[in-house]
């Protein structure tokens, strides 16, 4: 029983660890996403949840800063050319 206890303290531990550096890993970057319900392409600084039926219809990232996500979005296709569409 006791190797029981042991190998699920440690399973615990190793899912707490790799869960706070997954989330930790996504701050301060950037991903530009496909907005289909404002019909342009966004900057959001939360990893997107992408899906062909839903608002976001695609995402392409992360980038390390917004600069580098705003030229990465000049370069996608389906993005409108405006910066205007920008948000954070």
């Amino acid at each position: 029983m006791t190797n029981y206890r042991l190998s699920l303290v440690l399973a615990a531990s190793a899912l707490a660890i790799a869960t706070t550096s997954g989330l930790a890993s996504t701050n301060g970057l950037y991903w530009v996403v496909g907005n289909s319900v404002t019909n342009s392409c966004d900057i959001v600084s939360q990893h997107p949840v992408v899906s062909p039926e839903g608002p976001l219809w695609f995402g392409n990232g992360p980038y390390k800063s917004y600069d580098d996500a705003r030229l990465a979005r000049r370069e996608i296709s389906a993005c409108p050319r405006s910066d205007e569409t920008a948000s954070r």
